[in-house]
């Protein structure tokens, strides 16, 4: 893959002296699925307004497609989409004047045909001749998403763009996105729902007091930070945890029925092999254990910590 976007020491300051993005650097691919994690107050709006040409930077640089967001500001804005967290729209328009005063704004010309292709790939077609007003939450984001894509942007900003919604029309906006990305639309989003990047991103970013402290791929990310525990459960209870077992990472939950180890899933050695033989010698026994991996969100609140 070649990079779409290209952030390099990307700081803002706002008057009073807050800093709100410190030295970012990220390279976006083309054709991916991004996903930018972050408590409240990370920087991930900012970043975004930046690149979108909304905020202006205070040093650094940004280029999208290889132009400059600053010098080339025409050309760069044409090339992004952005579906913004809030639901702004004129209540009282349709949804066909709403894309098509969209499209029209970036200068152009009109296409009925690509517009038709964009409301039934979000399930609105149906809904083309409706005022916004009449229109549920749910329906009211995917004209958002439906007005950023009016232009034929080749990248897709996604500010936290299924908050609000109930799980059943999140999946729902999730196979949107998937199939935005099949199309070629390099995608980059948002989100306070963990479950989201874990879901649909190729990579991870994550952000934190303004500063990118992590890029990874998703798959290698869990693989590299993950952890794994073994669950035992006991055939009887025990007070505490044996001293024969205290070499081991060992927790004692469920009132003594149940014991937890927590392990490093990729390391060489788990040593499950020798606790099994340590349970036995020390008198342990135990009637079913299952395994877990850590999830996304186990492993980001790590990162950031109380921030998180």
């Amino acid at each position: 893959m070649t990079s779409l976007i290209s952030i390099s020491n990307l700081t803002k300051t706002y008057e009073g002296g807050f800093t709100a993005l410190n030295g970012v650097n990220l390279e976006v691919e083309r054709g991916e699925i991004l996903a930018l994690l972050g408590p409240n107050g990370a920087g991930k709006t900012t970043m975004i307004a930046v690149v979108c040409g909304i905020v202006n930077p205070t040093s650094g640089r940004v280029t999208v497609g290889g132009f400059d967001i600053v010098d080339d500001y025409r050309r760069t804005r044409s090339m992004i989409g952005l579906v913004p967290q809030e639901l702004t729209t004129d209540a009282f328009e349709t949804v066909w004047s709403t894309v098509s005063l969209s499209r029209g704004m970036f200068g152009k010309r009109p296409n009925p045909s690509y517009l038709e292709k964009v409301l039934k790939s979000l399930s609105l077609w149906d809904k083309k001749d409706s005022e916004l007003r009449t229109l549920s939450g749910g329906m009211k984001r995917r004209v958002l998403i439906a007005k950023a894509l009016s232009h034929e942007p080749e990248v897709l900003f996604l500010d936290e763009p299924t908050a609000g919604v109930d799980v059943e029309l999140r999946k729902s906006m999730w196979a949107v996105v998937e199939e935005l990305r099949q199309q070629g639309t390099t995608i980059i989003l948002t989100t306070h729902y963990i479950e989201e990047a874990e879901a649909i991103a190729d990579r991870i970013a994550v952000i934190n007091r303004g500063e990118i402290i992590l890029v990874e791929e998703k798959s290698r990310l869990m693989q590299k930070l993950g952890k794994k525990k073994l669950t035992l459960d006991l055939q009887e209870p025990l007070e505490a945890i044996p001293a024969g077992l205290s070499e081991f990472d060992l927790t004692l939950t469920e009132a003594g029925m149940r014991l937890v180890y927590s392990y490093d899933g990729t390391a060489e050695r788990t040593g499950i092999t020798r606790l099994m033989s340590s349970l036995t010698e020390n008198g342990v026994r135990f009637r079913d254990l299952q395994t877990e991996q850590s999830s996304l969100e186990d492993i980001f609140v790590e990162l950031v910590g109380e921030d998180a």
